[in-house]
């Protein structure tokens, strides 16, 4: 049985430091992917949607499994996030806040794939936001990223070093506020939560 290492495969996706932010060039990767809008510490929907992103990843993980002999971990949860205005893209204003909440795939999975599978699983269970969820594919290209070690709520220090880090490099910002998340706020404690946030240049 063949198995996907998305961390050996590109290391750089998954690892980052907490002392010095670097850029890196993220090529085209595939997701399953839900949008919504609202402060994510309460509005429901964005449960929900974490709730179909898992559940469709893992249906189709153990289906090729079973099916087709491949097998791989599902990858973290991952979070594009930003306001119409950018301005207004602050801690005080969440429930302005845009989001997109991502699981990355692999290549070949396709929506001969995620339909049948995200089928499978609204006939097991209510699925809330399983109709908004849709396969997405995306290039960020150069990007620059850092590592947070903390609670989310936290965050801010560590996105202002880097904004610095990109406008020292000589770039401007560009696209939408990128968070990968390496822990699980399940099981770690806020303090040991480990948060890659990245963002495009230009």
């Amino acid at each position: 049985m063949s198995k996907i290492d998305f961390k050996k495969e590109l290391p750089e996706l998954f690892k980052a430091s907490a002392r010095q932010a670097a850029l890196v060039r993220i090529p085209r990767i595939n997701f399953l992917a839900i949008d919504g809008v609202g402060n994510p510490n309460t509005a429901p929907e964005f449960q929900q949607a974490i709730e179909a992103l898992y559940g469709v990843a893992y249906t189709i993980k153990f289906w090729l499994k079973q099916n087709k002999g491949i097998d791989y971990g599902v990858p973290p949860l991952e979070g594009l996030w930003w306001t119409e205005d950018r301005s207004c893209f602050s801690p005080d204003n969440t429930a302005k806040w845009l989001w997109t909440l991502l699981i990355r795939q692999p290549d070949f999975v396709d929506e001969a794939l995620v339909k049948p599978a995200l089928d499978k699983l609204a006939a097991k269970r209510d699925l809330p936001a399983g109709g908004k969820l849709r396969l997405l594919s995306g290039e960020e290209g150069l990007a620059a990223q850092i590592l947070h070690v903390g609670p989310y709520s936290a965050e801010q220090p560590t996105i202002e070093r880097l904004h610095s880090f990109i406008k020292d490099q000589g770039y401007n910002l560009k696209g939408k506020h990128h968070e990968i998340y390496l822990g699980d706020p399940r099981r770690s404690v806020p303090e040991k939560l480990r948060t890659i946030l990245r963002h495009m240049v230009e």
